[in-house]
């Protein structure tokens, strides 16, 4: 059994870990620190809440400018449960993973609706786009119910401390049993907290820093090791590249940009009009009689497939087929993703050059 002794065991772990919580927590936008805590402070759970679904796939310093946009722009959830669709998505350009976004403001819509979150993880699953991570994060932080939060931080740490060796994803579920002996009923937000610092400081993926960790004598990867090597992962499977074009048009009127549909890869998102690559049946001519030209390629990787795009320009008057005419003044690359703004850069460049 990797099980830790008793319950006495599992008391000094957390409590260890909490001490050193106490000392090093890392300050975050959205996070109410343990000082603030023990002084009476109450997180807020919008803000927990919009942090953990930004978190999601996503590295605390990526997310850290967005959230300060987010909650500036909609401070709480009845703000942003009354923005406009496109207005959300625009702020969300650049983080990725866009069905985030809009299930992040069914989610808002729903809280508005009830008059606030639910203050329980069961409650909190009975909304719209939050899954049982969200719901633990959520109860656990903002609720100081003893949910346990498991991320991949979490899972790394404890395939070290019961060294662990079954692969994940396979190791998943035993990962999660684990966490549950350690989850403590005092403290369970601040403890969540404790544990993801942990992993994201300490027990890093490579050359973990052992010899300052609060777990240091516990430890069992550390003891025998094994730490680097854990956790252990199964192979993946390669993705295949795809490939296509897209057009990127500027006239006098303004530039051609074409609004996704609501469903699907980008849903909901400003792009280039494109040739069917991710949507199947989807228009494979240019979307205007126009000069174009050859820019180059930009490639880009998603979750489940590499894409290597070809760049076509033109800049001329033209009645588009397609899509819609942007005013240049109204117009901001800021609100393409990822892909779309790469393709946009390189056709601008190739435009200025001509």
């Amino acid at each position: 059994m990797r099980d830790i002794a008793g319950s006495q065991d599992a008391r000094m772990l957390t409590g260890d870990l909490l001490a050193w919580y106490d000392r090093h927590a890392r300050e975050m936008p959205w996070r109410t620190g343990p000082a603030a805590r023990a002084s009476g402070e109450q997180p807020d759970p919008y803000r927990v809440w919009l942090s953990e679904v930004m978190l999601q796939q996503t590295t605390v310093a990526a997310v850290r400018d967005y959230f300060l946009r987010f909650t500036l722009r909609w401070p709480d959830v009845a703000a942003l449960a009354s923005a406009r669709d496109e207005d959300v998505m625009a702020e969300w350009a650049g983080l990725g993973y866009y069905a985030r976004a809009r299930n992040l403001l069914k989610c808002a819509r729903e809280v508005a609706a009830r008059g606030g979150f639910p203050g329980s993880r069961d409650g909190l699953l009975t909304l719209p786009g939050i899954g049982p991570y969200t719901a633990s994060a959520v109860a656990a932080i903002a609720y100081d119910e003893p949910a346990t939060v498991v991320d991949g931080n979490v899972e790394r740490v404890m395939s070290r401390l019961f060294e662990v060796e079954t692969p994940l994803p396979a190791a998943k579920p035993e990962l999660v049993r684990l966490a549950e002996t350690l989850t403590p009923a005092l403290r369970p937000g601040d403890y969540a907290q404790a544990v993801m610092d942990l992993g994201a400081t300490i027990c890093t993926p490579r050359s973990p820093a052992c010899g300052i960790c609060p777990w240091i004598d516990p430890c069992r990867a550390r003891a025998s090791g094994t730490a680097a090597s854990l956790p252990r992962k199964a192979p993946k499977a390669g993705k295949p590249t795809r490939e296509g074009t897209v057009w990127l048009l500027r006239t006098p009127r303004g530039w051609l940009i074409e609004r996704r549909a609501a469903k699907g890869l980008l849903g909901g998102m400003n792009g280039l009009p494109g040739d069917g690559w991710d949507r199947p049946g989807a228009p494979e001519t240019a979307p205007a009689d126009a000069p174009w030209a050859f820019a180059g390629e930009v490639r880009h990787t998603f979750t489940h497939f590499h894409l290597i795009l070809r760049v076509m320009t033109a800049e001329a008057e033209a009645n588009p087929t397609r899509g819609e005419l942007i005013p240049t003044a109204e117009f901001s690359p800021d609100s393409l993703p990822t892909v779309f703004r790469k393709a946009f850069d390189l056709g601008l460049s190739a435009l200025s050059s001509r």
